[in-house]
């Protein structure tokens, strides 16, 4: 069911990276999917999707300001309460290498933060946080953290690992991540998925079951692992702002009217776990698509929440009240934030639930 809930429920605010030797890159495969069999992680197209629609204001990220507010410890930092989060967080977050696949020789670089737990024999479940188009940045690692403070272990792997020519704790500038990750096919976003799960969910203080959380180009991955599937122990995912795979649309002729692009509902049918998708209403493009999912996501009886929120922004948790450079728009501040605080509990909760957390 999609909710649009009002920026009015909120105070005032603002707006608003591994060793993986591998040859060539595959070419970027999230994009409009069609109607033939076999998996729908193998179809690509000559550009990402999720990159081709966004605005250039959505593909610029936000610079860090130097003074940063008052930060609400229940939610993930802003993009400028990213960096002190992280370096004060008295949760323990390490680098690690996993390797691609079972038996591989190639690795990835991931960010892991371990939750406090009462007992030495309580474990906890997995969650893998998939970054933005912006890579594996100090605002994603601190969005882990705050997953972790949650009760979960949290592993976010560097996608961009291969592209950039090997697993490393360097974090890429936006503009170079940016040009990066369209190197980064559907099929090696699941398997990286998978090779993150698994490593965090053989560790001693986890249990074997993990969910999906993303942002931006992550949201839409999330959306992917969940119709191309997982492995054993996968509960959901949570897409912020990301879209599932559409079927494009015709042009018009002299005789017919175009066709615009719409849902692949095939695809959707492939999804077994429940999901749920949290967009700022300013995302046009992803607001638009959200009736025609929930149509669809509810005829095939699938378990869907999708909440769209008035005056929020593609982006909304990074921004939250930081402000823009230039242009302010409290309204847009009040909005983000105000989404920010309904959309985190929700996460939280949809986490708990279907990873059996009390």
């Amino acid at each position: 069911m999609v909710r649009r809930l009002p920026f009015g429920l909120c105070l005032v605010a603002l707006t608003g990276a591994c060793t993986l030797q591998r040859s060539t890159p595959s070419a970027p495969a999230f994009a409009r999917s069609s109607s033939t069999p076999g998996s729908l992680a193998a179809r690509g197209a000559s550009s990402d999707d999720h990159l081709a629609h966004m605005s250039a204001a959505d593909q610029a990220a936000p610079a860090p300001a130097a003074a940063v507010g008052p930060q609400d410890l229940s939610l993930p930092p802003s993009s400028n309460g990213a960096a002190e989060r992280v370096k004060n967080s008295p949760r323990h977050g390490e680098w690690v290498k996993i390797a691609y696949e079972t038996g591989s020789a190639d690795s990835l670089m991931a960010w892991v933060v371990y939750p406090f737990s009462k007992t030495a024999s309580q474990k906890a479940p997995v969650v893998v946080v998939v970054h933005e188009i912006f890579g594996l940045s100090t605002w994603v690692r601190s969005v882990a953290d705050q997953v972790a403070a949650d009760g979960f272990i949290a592993v976010a792997p560097d996608f961009l690992s291969r592209v950039r020519g090997g697993p490393s704790t360097v974090e890429l500038s936006a503009d170079t991540a940016r040009r990066l990750i369209q190197g980064v096919s559907t099929t090696e976003r699941n398997t990286i998925i998978k090779a993150a799960a698994n490593y965090a969910m053989m560790l001693p203080s986890a249990q074997p079951r993990y969910a999906v959380i993303g942002y931006c180009w992550g949201g839409t991955t999330t959306w992917a692992h969940g119709v191309n599937g997982g492995v054993k122990g996968y509960a959901g995912g949570v897409a912020f702002y990301g879209a599932p795979y559409t079927r494009g649309g015709s042009p018009a002729t002299a005789t017919t009217a175009a066709v615009p692009a719409s849902v692949d509902a095939d695809s959707l049918a492939r999804i077994s776990q429940p999901i749920m998708l949290l967009n700022g209403s300013k995302d046009a493009r992803i607001a638009a698509l959200m009736p025609a999912i929930d149509s669809v996501m509810k005829a095939q009886k699938k378990t869907y929440t999708g909440v769209n929120y008035d005056g929020a922004v593609h982006g909304f948790l990074r921004a939250q009240s930081d402000p823009r450079a230039a242009n302010r728009d409290e309204s847009e501040e009040a909005a983000n934030l105000a989404a920010t605080r309904d959309a985190w509990p929700r996460t939280v909760a949809f986490l708990r639930k279907q990873l059996g957390v009390k």
